[in-house]
């Protein structure tokens, strides 16, 4: 007698049963770890918080860095890599939770496409630095016969006092780190300005090829490639950061850096400036809102404690930026004492301290070339972790949403990469700097801003807080009690502590970006260049509406009926777990009724 038919399952369970393409996870939870420690622990820890937390009151810094790590980080974190974990899918996919929210992933998107065509350059730059490095003496130290109309011995010294001034002996001077780095390296002495790029520095365009195809190789097979590479470039830094605050503590000079880093102005506290600067390098340094870290997430394994490494990978890059402050400023007080001038005087950030100011300080070390290589193989490691999570941000968002491209991946991650570098070519030419300034300013300002906060008061009050603190009790029920503890603690933040500081950083990013000119060294910026790195942001802030506005249009009903449905969730708003345990679901009444039968 034949068996009766089962019947056939409802219409949304059999949508959430339905096959999907098999998806890459991490081939270990440390995998994991590394890669998006590495992709937060960038050069914004070595060249940006020293120079922040010198600038606002030494260690008095730390307080309201902290407080900005658990009001607005530690949630913003948490919130993007649950968000991945939970949906398994990239930065635009996953927004089948709040489809009107779809704009936030084309957001970041975007704000990923824009950092990854100037981070590159970083790395290009660091790249002619090491290959410089193995020459003697160093090629922007005084003791390089070239620089020899650039330096003489000060007054009373000999010549290993590398000090350095003006051969005309007037009050301005050039220092021959300085004249290596604007001259050789990036030509832009030759430039008058934003526009006049003139021609490409090709040793630089060289350095910047061998840096794509670094990447590209690192990232031919996804994360299974990525996850092992890191196991160097995300420990190698921690390495030579140990060995310069060694080296830099038996310096004489060193304890004059470090007092200098770490000295207390408690009236600082009072500046709105010092909050809106520890709230900036919280958000910046953390990777939130480009993506990186939501794509991932989604390759983790449902049931991956999120909490526990959200605290080791946020907490973990503070720290590395603050113990990173004892290596450089130990050095720079060294180079102090020599040249007889304040640690203020030589102290500098961005691209003058990684490019100028410390490559001078290691040209007055004995055995100078060593610890050179050192540092500049540090600084590439940190920029090709940072760009491995941007890139993957990109290609998971974009292959999610085009799954027929995943058996062309390696055809697409080589477009991908010879794209960019095509049109990284205009940030090395001789005017290269100003362009690279621009983008560095406007493509991570306000947009990004912007786009974090839709996408906290998105997952708060579109989705719904409760709901999304359920899928995350989903996925660690199976952890420690004291994870779920602090659910609450996120909860508060989520609903009101981090929009509002979000907010606050906002305005404060307008007052600053409106009050004072863009410039690089002596030049300012003329109005159309202004205007067009506001557009930049304009452009990833305008497909928050936009996209809204197609997923409205994708519904049917009055205004408010298109509004509601395109807040909730997706059919296909489906996670693996949801898969198996609705089978678990059906198969047992047709496992009762077959047995019967028989």
């Amino acid at each position: 007698q034949p068996r009766p038919e089962p019947p056939a399952p409802p219409e949304d369970l059999a949508l959430a049963l339905a096959p999907s393409p098999p998806r890459e996870t991490w081939a270990g939870k440390y995998e994991f770890l590394l890669s998006c420690l590495g992709y937060c622990v960038g050069l914004g820890n070595v060249w940006r918080f020293p120079y922040l937390c010198y600038r606002n009151g030494g260690g008095v810094f730390l307080i309201p860095y902290f407080i900005m790590l658990f009001l607005t980080g530690l949630p913003l974190f948490l919130m993007e890599l649950s968000l991945g974990q939970y949906g398994a899918a990239g930065p635009i996919t996953v927004w089948k939770c709040c489809p009107i929210l779809q704009g936030v992933g084309v957001g970041m998107l975007i704000v990923s496409s824009l950092v990854s065509l100037y981070y590159n350059v970083i790395i290009a730059w660091a790249f002619y630095y090491l290959g410089s490095s193995f020459q003697s003496p160093l090629p922007w130290s005084c003791d390089a016969p070239r620089n020899a109309e650039l330096c003489q011995v000060g007054a009373g010294g000999d010549g290993d006092d590398g000090v350095l001034q003006n051969a005309s002996g007037s009050a301005t001077h050039v220092s021959a780190s300085e004249a290596f780095w604007n001259e050789q390296v990036l030509g832009v002495t030759h430039s008058s300005g934003l526009g006049d790029p003139g021609p490409v520095q090709w040793p630089l365009a060289l350095c910047l090829l061998v840096a794509w195809i670094v990447v590209f190789l690192c990232m031919l097979k996804g994360i299974r490639s990525s996850g092992k590479v890191v196991y160097f470039t995300a420990t190698f830094p921690y390495l030579v950061i140990l060995i310069l605050i060694i080296r830099g503590a038996t310096l004489q000079g060193s304890l004059d850096g470090v007092r200098f880093y770490l000295s207390s102005d408690w009236s600082k506290l009072q500046s709105a400036q010092v909050w809106s600067d520890a709230a900036s390098q919280i958000f910046y340094s953390l990777g939130i809102g480009f993506g990186g870290l939501l794509s991932m997430a989604s390759y983790n394994k449902f049931d991956n404690n999120i909490i526990r490494d959200t605290l080791v990978i946020a907490v973990g890059n503070c720290c590395t930026s603050f113990f990173a402050g004892f290596a450089i400023f130990s050095v720079l007080g060294h180079v102090a004492l020599k040249k007889g001038v304040p640690v203020g005087s030589v102290t500098d950030s961005g691209p003058g301290l990684a490019f100028v100011a410390y490559p001078e300080a290691l040209s007055l070390l004995p055995g100078s070339p060593f610890w050179s290589i050192l540092f500049f193989l540090m600084l590439f490691t940190l920029g090709v972790d940072t760009l491995f999570g941007n890139i993957e941000g990109i290609t998971t968002a974009i292959l999610d949403e085009f799954p027929a491209l995943r058996k062309w991946k390696t055809v697409f991650l080589g477009m991908l990469c010879t794209s960019f570098y095509l049109l990284g070519l205009l940030l090395i030419t001789q005017g290269g700097i100003f362009w690279f300034t621009l983008i560095d300013t406007y493509s991570t300002g306000f947009g990004l801003v912007i786009i974090t906060l839709f996408m906290c008061l998105g997952i708060a009050f579109c989705y719904g807080i409760n709901q999304f603190c359920q899928d995350i009790m989903d996925m660690i029920c199976q952890c420690p009690p004291w994870c779920s503890h602090m659910l609450g603690y996120f909860k508060v933040c989520w609903v009101f502590f981090t929009p509002c500081l979000l907010l606050f950083t906002l305005i404060y990013t307008f007052l600053d970006m409106y009050g004072v000119p863009l410039r690089y060294g002596s030049y300012e910026y003329p109005a159309w260049g202004t205007s067009l790195g506001v557009c930049m942001g304009v452009l990833t802030c305008l497909q928050i509406p936009l996209w809204a506005i197609v997923a409205m249009c994708r519904e049917s009903g009055t205004l408010s009926d298109r509004f509601q449905k395109a807040t909730q969730p997706l059919h296909s708003w489906r996670t693996a777990t949801t898969r198996d345990v609705a089978r678990e679901v059906i198969s047992v009444p047709f496992t009762i009724t077959l047995t019967s039968s028989d």
